[in-house]
């Protein structure tokens, strides 16, 4: 069960932040909703990509060759920064609407709309 504790963790983190981006209409909890569900699929990359006993790849002499997958820590260091990118933006498309409409209400951006 132990073994299972960070997989059980992504889904939970996942989960929130899908009920987040689906039932609050808050545009800065829905930036948060997905920032969460950003980094459950950060923590699912390491935990595939983890060996137990494993060193790092990038010694040279390593005593053992049980070594981390490297693929995941790459993808998840992209995600990252992909990620900050992202929310980023679309926190500065929050300040516009703000700025725009007078409110972050989703329901009530959507209804100036039309």
């Amino acid at each position: 069960m132990l073994l299972n504790l960070p997989f059980i963790t992504v889904v939970i983190i996942m989960a929130l932040g899908l009920y987040a981006m689906l039932f609050k209409r808050n545009l800065i909890k829905i930036v948060i909703g997905l920032s969460l569900i950003e980094s459950g699929v950060n923590l699912f990359l390491v935990s595939l990509g983890y060996r137990n006993g494993g060193i790092a790849p990038i010694y040279t002499n390593a005593p053992s060759t049980n070594m981390v997958l490297p693929t995941p820590q790459a993808l998840t260091l992209t995600s990252i920064v992909i990620g900050v990118a992202t929310t980023a933006m679309l926190l500065s498309f929050c300040m516009v609407i703000y700025r725009h409409y007078g409110t972050l209400d989703s329901r009530k951006v959507r209804r100036l709309r039309e």
